[in-house]
């Protein structure tokens, strides 16, 4: 298995093109038991990702919200509040 925990974040999303959201999900919610990555804006990004093709609005918006009030960048704050803003909306 590959020891970075980016890489393993990426290989969530994959998993999710080939698996669906919910093996995503499950891959994520495992590698968020990772000290290096636990507690990172990234998680809760992809989170919102997969749980908007999941079909979970409510929690999209949430974890979306989530990142984006954790991470110190604006423009993936605002890219992140827009996202869930949109799906708040709809």
């Amino acid at each position: 298995m590959i020891d970075n925990p980016m890489a393993r974040l990426a290989r969530a999303i994959a998993l999710t093109m080939v698996g669906g959201a919910a093996a995503g999900l499950a891959a994520v919610e495992q590698l968020a038991r990772d000290h290096r990555i636990a507690g990172s804006y990234r998680l809760d990004a992809v989170r919102g990702h997969l749980h908007e093709r999941a079909g979970d609005r409510a929690t999209a918006v949430t974890s979306y919200r989530r990142a984006a009030d954790a991470t110190t960048s604006t423009p993936e704050r605002n890219y992140l509040l827009l996202k869930a803003a949109r799906l708040d909306e709809a």
